[in-house]
């Protein structure tokens, strides 16, 4: 991710979810779309079913952030878990649904917005607090899905970050300025 400097909470916190956002597209990308629905084991989610949760996420934590309960009544989380969209198509028509929540809510807020009451389950947060909850809750399923992709991958994964053993590379590339961060 390529650091900018800022001192706005706001400015930071929509890089980051471009990037986690970008980080699980670029995982996505790399495997077949049968794999997309499948799950290593009985107990585990597949990519498709991760990101239908998120979805779901997403729609009932923004839809009317600021004016809401960050969870809607209609919301059927464990509905999320069940049926995850068929082809990737429909994945990433979804994702990108899910997404606009999310910068359709925090895009047009300020930072003397951060100090407003906003509730999540009945519970009271800042929104500073509900966007920190949020970054969490993404970047935990992200890198669920950038580890499936990797373990579908194999030996054919292409590095999202810093490839294995190729750090003391890297960093000399960063310092000759040539590095391109992603």
């Amino acid at each position: 991710m390529p650091l900018e400097f800022t001192t706005s909470y706001l400015e930071d916190s929509l890089a980051l979810f471009r990037h986690y956002k970008k980080m699980a597209e670029q995982a996505m990308a790399q495997v077949r779309d049968d794999e997309l629905t499948l799950a290593i084991d009985a107990e585990a989610n597949s990519i498709a079913t991760i990101v239908k949760h998120m979805v779901g996420n997403m729609r009932s934590r923004w839809t009317d952030f600021l004016s809401s309960d960050g969870e809607k009544p209609d919301r059927n989380r464990d509905r999320e878990f069940v049926a995850p969209p068929a082809t990737r198509e429909e994945l990433l028509r979804i994702w990108e649904e899910g997404w606009q929540h999310v910068f359709a809510a925090l895009e047009p807020l300020t930072d003397a917005d951060l100090g407003r009451g906003v509730t999540i389950r009945g519970e009271a947060h800042s929104v500073l607090q509900a966007i920190n909850r949020q970054i969490a809750h993404y970047s935990s399923h992200i890198g669920q899905i950038v580890l499936l992709a990797k373990h579908f991958r194999g030996a054919e994964w292409q590095s999202l970050s810093v490839p294995r053993n190729r750090s003391q590379e890297f960093n000399q590339r960063v310092a000759a300025g040539e590095a391109s961060q992603r």
